[in-house]
């Protein structure tokens, strides 16, 4: 079996779903056989530029991030980790947000769902809290790294209390599609891509399963282990 650094709950759309498709190919990889995929052909975009623009993502697989990366703390194991996580799906019913729309996020393209979100944020903020003794905390280094974005006083309770400053109340769901660009890029990337993604923005967006996702460190990309149905 190959051994994962840290775990993350993520939510990853079935790869033989419409958004996973697009998702899966615009990164140019699939997250559960680990294998490169034949990026699409988008107007307006250089191939070489796209795997440039997107090389951060690509690493992680596309998703949405639910409870962030984390090493197992000693004493815990991946297969009681498995357990709790599957215990706490079936108390949890499925999300339903409105439809998805691309955005900027901090000079980052995104696709972000539409309000109602609360049921989401809810999601998370129950996989945070209720998995965090499998969590062992982040050492001083990995925390000063977060701290020098410049976090607020309530980021920085969270980083101390939950190991990531984005959670709880500062949590905003997204799913990755670039890296950060410069601002004549951005606009470029976001007006190309825009008549791709809009068949992908015109319904709800649901979350009926979350994913259980693996690093092997070393810069490797995530692998997507375990998919698990919500069903409260």
């Amino acid at each position: 079996m190959t051994a994962y650094q840290r775990y993350a709950l993520y939510y990853a759309p079935s790869a033989q779903s419409d958004l996973g498709q697009f998702g899966n190919a615009w990164l140019g990889r699939d997250p559960v056989k680990n294998v490169e995929l034949v990026r699409p052909v988008v107007k307006g975009l250089d191939a070489d530029d796209v795997i440039a623009a997107t090389k951060s993502p690509t690493r992680y697989g596309f998703h949405g991030t639910l409870k962030p990366p984390f090493a197992l703390k000693d004493g815990q194991s991946l297969a009681e980790l498995e357990a709790a996580v599957e215990n706490l799906c079936a108390d949890i019913p499925p999300v339903t947000c409105g439809p998805l729309e691309l955005k900027s996020i901090s000079r980052f393209l995104a696709l972000v769902p539409t309000d109602p979100v609360a049921p989401l944020e809810h999601l998370a903020g129950r996989l945070v809290r209720d998995l965090d003794d499998f969590r062992l905390p982040e050492d001083a280094a990995a925390m000063n790294k977060r701290r020098a974005a410049g976090l607020t006083a309530r980021q920085e309770s969270y980083l101390v209390t939950w190991g990531y400053p984005y959670v709880m109340e500062e949590f905003r769901f997204h799913l990755t599609l670039s890296n950060k660009l410069e601002p004549a890029h951005l606009e470029r990337f976001e007006a190309s891509l825009a008549a791709l993604i809009a068949p992908l923005c015109k319904t709800a967006f649901v979350i009926s399963d979350i994913c259980l996702f693996g690093d092997p460190g070393d810069g490797k990309p995530f692998c997507l282990l375990k998919r698990f149905a919500l069903k409260g």
